[in-house]
């Protein structure tokens, strides 16, 4: 996928390597760029924020981040080729120091030291994944009272996560996005 490309920030337009074949589906621009717009309403700004970029793929969501100033980001990917190309466009961009890449599932985790700031996930559409993965984070410690957790889906996917509330949903092309908070 040609034109893949950081949108706003420290690293406005610079391209990203997208992952060799057809396992990793990167998120449109349009469609980050709606994620992100939608996130700014609520956020203000990332400044200093520690954030997840799961189900990685090319990194592109995590590094929007950071280029927007968010101050860490954890990339969790268990395909060879999208770690490739993550590590890839890490590099291009210097971003190494504020940057943990796992190559593993996103299910093999641990416990956190403290919740993040931003989860944002991109899973395999119409699995569940995402889901699942959500509630076992809030169980770990990863997602907060205050975490703003980003889950795109397929556009008729609909998401319900005890514990959690969808605070907005957007659909974009064909992908559905969905921003939810703990409820308590």
């Amino acid at each position: 996928m040609s034109g893949l490309r950081i949108i706003a920030g420290e690293w406005r337009g610079r391209k990203l390597a997208a992952p060799q074949g057809d396992t990793t589906r990167p998120t449109a621009d349009r469609t980050r760029e709606t994620l992100f717009s939608m996130l700014v309403s609520r956020l203000g700004d990332f400044e200093g924020l520690k954030v997840a970029d799961l189900f990685a793929g090319s990194g592109a969501l995590g590094l929007e981040a950071l280029s927007r100033g968010a101050a860490h980001c954890l990339f969790v990917d268990q395909d060879a080729a999208a770690i490739r190309a993550l590590r890839a466009n890490i590099a291009a961009l210097r971003a190494q120091a504020s940057c943990d890449v796992r190559a593993s599932s996103v299910m093999s985790l641990g416990p956190a030291k403290e919740p993040l700031d931003l989860v944002l996930l991109d899973p395999p559409y119409d699995t569940g994944a995402g889901a699942v993965a959500i509630d076992k984070l809030a169980r770990l410690g990863w997602i907060g009272e205050t975490t703003w957790v980003s889950l795109e889906t397929a556009k008729g996917e609909s998401v319900s996560i005890r514990g959690f509330e969808t605070e907005t949903e957007r659909d974009v092309g064909k992908a559905r996005l969905h921003l939810m908070r703990r409820t308590g």
